[in-house]
């Protein structure tokens, strides 16, 4: 119940992809209720162990082998230990604080990052973007204004191409086009192609015979010429350089709505990131709206990631909060379930900032669904150990007897899961990959902190003062 539910919280996530996930994992979990409490036990009715008495005998002779694992295990709920493995445990999550900060929301390479950097497509778009002027990747900004703007206000042409200007500076801007740039080039064609005569010309005449032939097939305007595209092609689409280009254009369109006019002098240091802004102040007659093109989608689908990241954690871990709280009636209890589960979480998080996955829609519920089935392992291990303990049992009793019950089950779940995922490392598609390795490394932590954290957390938080 604790999977479904939290993976039904991600439904508050505003994003489609992630809602169709949400309901598939919460389908896929609640089938298990059905499948082992139900359809398993009818299933072994109908098996008949053949040689019942020799397997039961052979099974106490290899006993003494994983009672010397579990001694050393049920050793992490001593005090001692248990302090050193908090200690242990506060500093691995400092250090995986500090290291995800690194972590890159949207692509952190350039190429498609769900190929292997060798495969064709990456290869043909890093050649592109090499030997061509224009690559593969391109955000337009729409240049809003008036009516017949191209031809009667001179003063919108000026705006649009010091626009133009100013991005094709940016870092990662490979070419800039718009409809200022094309006129002046045919501007200075009509006058034996000198140099001097690329300006944009004031008379409204002039600019119509510069622009009598083109027409709206080439993108840079619409029928009325109410929209001009600024077509901006990037050197790539990694993170950092979206942003840049992206909080660029925020700064310049500020700066055109906050004045009235265009003034580049002073504009300040880019700044590195996204900044969530409300609808653009624009001037009276000229505006530059925010984007079109396979980087502009990208550059909407990072800030809505970013928006997202930490609400669906919350989620999730607030609906597995509140029902840990109701079943074990134990705020102790549901903290020593809990925080091995947020340390993971970040481990998770500076792994992906050293392999260098990106955070994006497709990444952004994985550690969510780590945290939802990695919470499997403490509600196993901390629903025996308190039964146990509700016995009259001390701390290292319990913690023994809940090892030799569930410790092999918990055990073999995990290595069962990674193993099953682990098997993507070989898959052509680098993503695929990347989430084997992310998966797996997940599911072995959350059972590594089950096993060895939860019990030092309850010796600390439920009986700290007994011998």
């Amino acid at each position: 119940m604790s999977d479904t539910i939290g993976f039904l919280t991600i439904l508050l996530i505003n994003i489609r992809i992630i809602q169709e996930l949400a309901i598939t994992a919460s389908i896929g979990v609640a089938i298990i209720i059905f499948t082992n409490l139900v359809l398993l036990p009818v299933l072994l009715s109908y098996v008949r162990m053949r040689n019942g008495d020799r397997f039961r005998h052979k099974q106490y002779e290899h006993a003494a082998a994983p009672a010397r694992l579990w001694q050393f295990v049920a050793a992490f709920a001593r005090p001692g230990v248990a302090a050193v493995t908090i200690l242990v445990s506060v500093a691995l999550f400092a250090a995986a604080l500090y290291k995800s900060q690194d972590m890159q929301i949207g692509d952190s390479e350039a190429g498609v990052p769900e190929l292997r950097a060798d495969s064709r497509y990456n290869r043909d778009a890093r050649l592109i973007s090499e030997r061509f002027s224009l690559g593969t990747d391109l955000i337009s900004v729409i240049a809003e204004t008036v009516p017949q703007a191209c031809t009667e206000n001179p003063e919108v042409m000026e705006a649009i191409d010091e626009f133009s200007w100013q991005m094709r500076q940016v870092e990662g801007v490979q070419q800039v086009i718009s409809l200022p740039i094309v006129a002046k080039i045919i501007n200075a064609g009509w006058n034996e192609g000198n140099l001097r005569w690329q300006v944009l010309p004031q008379n409204a005449f002039v600019m119509r015979q510069n622009l009598q032939n083109i027409d709206t097939d080439t993108g840079l305007l619409n029928r009325n010429c109410s929209a001009m595209p600024v077509m901006i092609f990037t050197e790539d689409h990694k993170a950092e350089t979206i942003a840049r280009v992206v909080q660029r254009v925020k700064e310049l369109r500020d700066d055109l709505g906050s004045q009235g006019r265009l003034d580049f002098k002073g504009s300040g240091e880019v700044v590195q990131g996204l900044l969530e802004q409300p609808t653009p102040v624009c001037a009276e007659d000229i505006c530059f709206r925010l984007a079109t093109g396979n980087v502009g989608v990208m550059a909407a689908t990072n800030e809505e990631v970013r928006a997202a990241q930490t609400p669906m954690l919350l989620y999730v871990y607030g609906a597995i909060i509140v029902l840990c709280l109701l079943t074990f009636r134990s705020l102790r209890g549901t903290l020593c379930i809990i925080l091995p589960l947020v340390l993971v979480s970040y481990l998770a998080y500076a792994l992906m900032a050293i392999l260098g996955i990106g955070l994006k829609v497709n990444t952004l519920p994985v550690v969510a669904l780590g945290v939802g089935i990695g919470v499997d392992y403490g509600i196993y291990i901390f629903s025996r150990l308190k039964s146990y303990m509700d016995q009259g049992m001390t701390l290292d009793e319990a913690y023994m007897h809940t090892l030799r019950l569930t410790g092999k089950a918990v055990f073999f779940t995990a290595i069962t899961l990674a193993v099953g995922v682990g098997t993507w490392l070989f898959s052509a598609l680098k993503f695929q990959a990347d989430m084997g390795i992310l998966l797996a490394f997940m599911f072995v932590f959350n059972m590594i902190g089950a096993m060895l954290i939860l019990p030092a957390l309850a010796r600390w938080l439920l009986r700290p003062r007994e011998a």
